[in-house]
């Protein structure tokens, strides 16, 4: 007989206070951390019943909707993703994914072990869609559902959506726009825009820990749901049934992430006392600073100015550069994070993420003054 080994001491948790300008998860307002240690009740006690009901009304505001179908889901902002594509997508249905980044990519293979039948129309990453392409693509194939991304973090892209909802519905689909890095922190409008599912995550411009994620479905996108002729096969992320318990009659689902939700609710707060007009006004404010500063130190951006995504800058490396290295430092003597490339892009750029609580005049100062000297 073996005897078990004593288990080694392990350190109390130190984690350090880092300024996060990279593409999210964002800083958190220490008002929303505060939330977070408040007592944990039950996720049917009446009290965090009448929360999850606040936490709507205020999503309802963020996306600027009336979709009676609007909830956080529990999980990060690829939680969000799935449960759009795997509601949204019947298998067999024909499905058009407008890719010029990652994320689209992502959605895509989604979209595929859902069992629809994938069509990519595909961008350079940095570029983005017109209505018109768009409503040329379908025509020549029609699709029952479309996906595009609102602001694609991997480029630092952010796409015009006015007309597309009107070539998709025109087509008889339905739109799903992906908005993790845009939503709170540029101008967006689902109901306005014609958006039938639109998804984001906590812990970009919303400045909340990741860990739940809002999403929304237009009447067109519920009667869809409503009518697949099977159920969707992801039980977890199943909105048929998730909707009954964010809503009468309320029923048991699963676990809600209670402290997660406190968090989310005080970001929404947030987002409401300093009003969407206004932080988008922000978000545009600092990012032009930022570049600014980057072109006097000889940087180039990747992504042309009218379709740069306020929250989210990719910077062109310059010749001779290690990347890495210079990012290694930025961590190591100014406690600063930005990140490096996704896909194509490895290598070749940086991003620096502006969101929510990140996104503040002293932190560019910051970050300007240490390129400044580690690129001398």
């Amino acid at each position: 007989m073996t005897t078990a080994h004593l288990p080694p001491v392990y350190p109390d948790l130190a984690v350090p206070e880092r300024v996060l300008l990279g593409p999210g998860p964002s800083m958190v307002d220490p008002r929303v951390l505060q939330a977070m240690t408040a007592p944990v009740v039950g996720h049917l006690d009446p009290q965090f019943v009448a929360l999850m009901d606040r936490v709507q009304d205020l999503l309802h505001y963020v996306f600027q909707t009336r979709n009676a179908l609007t909830l956080p889901i529990s999980g990060t902002g690829t939680a969000a993703m799935e449960a759009a594509v795997a509601n949204m997508v019947v298998p067999g249905d024909a499905v058009l994914v407008c890719a010029n980044g990652y994320f689209g990519l992502r959605i895509a293979e989604m979209a595929r072990r859902y069992g629809g039948e994938v069509s990519v129309l595909e961008r350079p990453w940095g570029e983005v869609f017109t209505a018109e392409e768009i409503g040329t693509a379908l025509a020549h194939c029609p699709a029952q559902v479309v996906a595009l991304v609102h602001g694609e973090t991997s480029t630092g892209a952010m796409q015009p959506l006015d007309g597309i909802a009107d070539a998709v519905h025109a087509h008889g689909g339905v739109l799903i726009v992906d908005t993790v890095a845009s939503l709170a922190g540029v101008p967006l409008a689902v109901d306005a825009l014609g958006i039938d599912v639109c998804y984001s995550g906590a812990q970009k411009c919303l400045s909340c820990p990741p860990g739940v994620s809002p999403i929304t479905l237009s009447p067109r996108a519920v009667e869809k749901l409503e009518r697949r002729p099977v159920p969707v096969a992801n039980w977890y992320l199943d909105l048929a049934l998730l909707r009954q318990y964010w809503g009468a009659p309320r029923v048991y689902h699963h676990t809600a992430p209670i402290s997660s939700i406190y968090a989310l609710y005080e970001a929404l707060r947030l987002v409401a006392e300093e009003g969407l007009e206004a932080r988008a006004a922000r978000h545009r404010r600092h990012a032009e600073l930022l570049w600014e500063g980057l072109a006097e130190l000889g940087l180039a951006l990747h992504v042309p100015a009218a379709h740069r995504l306020p929250p989210l800058t990719t910077v062109c490396v310059p010749d001779g550069v290690d990347e890495a290295a210079i990012r290694r430092r930025l961590l190591d003597e100014y406690n600063i994070e930005i990140s490096g490339g996704l896909g194509s892009l490895k290598g070749r750029v940086w991003r620096v993420g502006l969101m929510g609580h990140s996104s503040r005049r002293e932190n560019i100062v910051l970050l300007l003054a240490a390129l400044r000297r580690l690129l001398r």
